[in-house]
């Protein structure tokens, strides 16, 4: 299927399923390595990246544990400005390191917001794992440490990516269609 349609929009194959899972090991690799002596905290975005937490949970070997916060920067197929806090850090992690894992990464409007509320919890260091990254889109100064694919500044939908909603669930990444 390298054509489909969400709603109003036509989507084109972009990125294969291997693909991904290819940079997914490639993350996970690197992760088991950096924290081979360390537990941290996976901290997973909700919704999109739920399915890159899953797939790289399934890929470490570390013992680490996970907690999640709800935020939106999306309206359509548009970044916003706008950053919603709906599901809030309701733990302590004073001291601990912690992986904020994130679907994908293009301003970095949300990863700043991350960042400050992580500060203010006292954690010993953050780090960024993105399954993908817009390297033309990023206006931050705030290093990314673990990028799965860089890929264009384009609108994806497809494995935790949506569009109002819709296709997280497709296996495959698929760019929208001009």
């Amino acid at each position: 299927m390298d054509l489909i349609q969400i709603k109003d929009k036509k989507f084109r194959k972009f990125i294969t399923s291997e693909e991904i899972d290819l940079a997914i090991e490639r993350i996970a690799n690197q992760i088991n390595q950096d924290y081979k002596n360390d537990e941290p905290v996976l901290l997973i975005t909700l919704n999109g990246a739920i399915l890159f937490g899953s797939d790289l949970l399934k890929k470490l070997t570390i013992s680490c544990t996970i907690t999640c916060v709800k935020i939106s920067s999306y309206s359509g197929t548009e970044c916003t400005e706008q950053i919603n806090s709906l599901i809030g850090i309701n733990e302590d992690l004073e001291g601990k390191r912690v992986i904020i894992i994130e679907d994908i990464v293009d301003t970095g409007n949300t990863y700043e917001h991350i960042v400050a509320e992580l500060q203010d919890h006292k954690v010993k260091d953050i780090r960024m794992a993105t399954m993908t990254f817009k390297p033309d889109a990023y206006k931050k100064e705030i290093p990314i440490h673990y990028i799965g694919l860089s890929i264009p500044k384009l609108f994806v939908v497809g494995r935790g990516l949506d569009y109002d909603g819709l296709g997280r669930n497709l296996n495959d990444i698929y760019q929208l269609a001009e």
